[in-house]
């Protein structure tokens, strides 16, 4: 008899798991490359993992403006799977797209073993149950399909939660120097991969004292989380350019773009009920003196809603702890209920939410909003510079790095700019230009004149739309189907 109770119990906590981890393979690898369209920053850091895989060597274009362990991740992942020549590249669609499926793929497993961790963290934090909540909000919620870009933040999520997991195993552990090590070597990696990580130390500080009781342990903690990304300033003073890191760091704190109102706004638009949900959570979290999430969440507020420079994308460190915190207001909530009436109330109410972000993530990662695949496929089946480098003859291609990396990096085409941003610094050395003009170099022009003249001075030749766009927004209702995509409309322009 307590043999069968204990094989149960068994299978019911594999089953637990199981659950989000078969959501999360679903929401967030399916139809990698249909939806979302690429957006640019994801073919910066493609740009760079191909510059690294190609020989060259670390960085391109804004030398300092993040640490280096994001392009040498992807470069080392796509390496081992021989990419690209393992795909065997052509100019039609379908080869343009398998060069940005590979490394969609890789984002979506990386999104998996986030679903895995947030799990194993409330699961020993708190229960079974808020664990198995907090990870199917993971995985199904409209909002998670962010980790799907090719984004520092979506690299450097596993790194953080791994470090999380290992300081809250280290208070039963009798390994405690080993696992406090560990969280430390993880730590030390989200923050070379992306230095506003930094903001989470207090976080993993308290946890580590708290769980060891120890400021050796505290002080051996911090030994690897503050060499590793010591990497990143070293490196620029051997090269001579430690004033450039300065005032790349400080360029980047300081620029302008989408301000905090913006990227909130952004949230509600893309997935409300998890907005609301999550930040109920917070807020019950500061009512019960939950240190861990308050520690968690409201650092890393107060900074993006001080510096100058934020992005949608950059709430994806913070995904995690807006499910637990969901998860565990309601959860709670459903307590004061009798036993017999709790637990069908609670798979009620999971299943409930569960299956409305199942449906509403389905509607999204369904659909197919991008034209820029065909746009790459037709300057691959129309330009042949068969002179050399910056011959008169030739073609020159301007485009931003969406569509560069594959066509200097995979096809090995000649004159080449690696953004189009490149038109403000530098004079085209041919007069036949081919202009890849999206939605974001539109958004640009306000950058230099010479974009908008580079506009205006061309013809238009092809136009390429993709199939999602602003009317479809009656279809799919709390969704991003706001947005208004780069890569859902892009023009071919030229100039003979």
């Amino acid at each position: 008899m307590t043999r069968s109770f204990s094989m149960k119990i068994k299978y019911t906590s594999i089953l637990f798991l199981v659950i989000p981890l078969v959501l999360s393979s679903f929401t967030h690898i399916w139809n990698p490359v249909g939806f979302p369209d690429v957006f640019y920053d994801e073919g910066i850091y493609m740009y760079r993992a191909m510059h690294i895989l190609s020989g060259e060597g670390l960085q391109t274009g804004y030398f300092h403006d993040h640490p280096f362990f994001g392009q040498i991740f992807l470069a080392g992942t796509l390496a081992l799977v021989g990419y690209p020549n393992s795909l065997h590249p052509t100019a039609d669609v379908h080869s343009v797209e398998m060069l940005y499926l590979v490394p969609r793929v890789l984002m979506g497993i990386l999104a998996v073993a986030d679903t895995f961790l947030i799990y194993k963290i409330s699961e020993r934090r708190y229960s079974k149950n808020v664990a198995l909540f907090a990870s199917i909000l993971f995985a199904v919620m409209p909002i998670t399909w962010l980790t799907r870009r090719i984004l520092l933040d979506s690299i450097l999520l596993p790194f953080l939660l791994t470090s999380i997991l290992f300081a809250i195993y280290a208070k039963d552990s009798k390994n405690k120097k080993l696992l406090v090590v560990l969280s430390g070597v993880f730590f030390g990696i989200s923050i070379f991969t992306k230095e506003t990580m930094f903001v989470m130390i207090p976080l993993l500080a308290v946890m580590i004292y708290q769980n060891t009781k120890s400021p050796r342990m505290l002080a051996v903690w911090f030994i690897p989380v503050i060499l590793m990304p010591l990497i990143w300033p070293i490196q620029s003073i051997q090269n001579n350019q430690f004033h450039l890191w300065i005032s790349d760091i400080l360029y980047q704190v300081h620029r302008q773009n989408n301000n905090f109102g913006n990227i909130l706004q952004n949230f509600l638009v893309f997935d409300p009920l998890l907005l609301v949900l999550g930040f109920a959570g917070i807020v019950y979290a500061a009512v019960k003196k939950d240190w861990i999430i308050l520690l968690w969440f409201v650092p890393f507020l107060i900074f993006i809603a001080t510096i100058g420079y934020v992005q949608y994308f950059y709430w994806i460190p913070v995904l995690p702890v807006l499910c637990i915190a969901a998860a565990k207001l309601i959860i709670d909530l459903t307590k004061h209920t009798k036993e017999d009436v709790r637990h069908k109330l609670q798979f009620v109410v999971i299943s409930c939410i569960g299956i409305f972000g199942l449906v509403m993530t389905s509607f999204l990662i369904t659909s197919h909003v991008s034209a820029q695949f065909d746009a790459a496929a037709y300057v691959l089946q129309n330009v042949h510079n068969s002179n050399a480098p910056y011959d008169e003859k030739n073609i020159t291609i301007v485009s931003s790095a969406v569509y560069s990396w594959m066509f200097k990096y995979v096809y090995h085409m000649t004159d080449v700019l690696p953004d189009y941003r490149y038109v403000l610094f530098y004079p085209l050395l041919t007069n036949h230009v081919l202009l890849v003009s999206d939605l974001h170099f539109k958004a640009n022009f306000n950058a230099g004149k010479q974009l908008r003249d580079m506009y205006d001075n061309t013809t238009s030749v092809k136009k390429f739309r993709g199939g999602v766009l602003e009317e479809d927004l009656k279809k799919y209702p709390f969704t991003n189907m706001a947005v208004n995509y780069d890569g859902s409309e892009v023009e071919i322009r030229e100039r003979n």
